[in-house]
């Protein structure tokens, strides 16, 4: 992986990794998407069905609800560069396993390297738990930020899975995950993001 000099190349590496049990029931592992220079990156924690399906992170209701918070707070999404702790959809949505975070670990840290962001924004509590390296507690930590274990040039910010804010509409943790990403955002790109917005 240390010849690899580009996303496209890294990209590829992806499509055709088969180190861990997941390739076996992925339709095409979910590399990730967007701005190769962001300032700004989004990682969840793994492809769901639809993602599968298409190829692209972030893309069902979970993604929509992504969208239009990215433009809310004065982004779109190829502004940013978006892409999951695993690459490949584990079976039922389930959480994915230790092992196979550690498989796909190297893929993650290799997309940092080349995109060079100053600020991760974890989606969700198991997205930050192993961006981080620890436990997280994500209704006492979202909105947080933290420094990247494995590349200390870059913030870490936590904030709620779009899915848990779908399940929580016109509730605080809805207004949290706008405020969240926008303070993310502020940090990443100064007080003015490439689309001024009124906050």
């Amino acid at each position: 992986m240390d010849t690899i000099s580009n996303i496209s190349g890294l990209d590829g590496l992806i499509k055709d990794c088969t180190k861990c049990a997941l390739h076996l029931g992925r339709t095409q592992a979910v590399p990730g998407v967007g701005n190769t220079d962001a300032e700004l990156m989004l990682v969840g924690e793994g492809p769901g069905e639809e993602e599968d399906r298409q190829g692209l992170p972030f893309v069902g209701r979970c993604g929509q609800l992504l969208t239009t918070t990215l433009v809310e707070v004065g982004l779109n999404r190829e502004d940013v560069f978006i892409t999951n702790v695993v690459k490949c959809r584990p079976p039922k949505n389930r959480d994915p396993l230790p092992e196979e975070v550690a498989e796909c670990q190297p893929f993650l840290k290799k997309q940092v390297e080349l995109i060079k962001p100053k600020v991760i924004v974890a989606l969700g509590r198991i997205a930050a738990a192993h961006l981080l390296g620890r436990s997280v507690k994500i209704t006492k930590e979202h909105g947080s930020l933290d420094v990247l274990p494995f590349n200390e040039d870059v913030l870490a910010s936590i904030i709620y899975h779009p899915s848990y804010v779908l399940r929580n509409r016109n509730t605080q943790i809805e207004r949290d995950f706008h405020n969240d990403l926008l303070e993310a955002r502020n940090i990443a790109y100064g007080a003015v993001a490439p689309y001024q917005v009124s906050t």
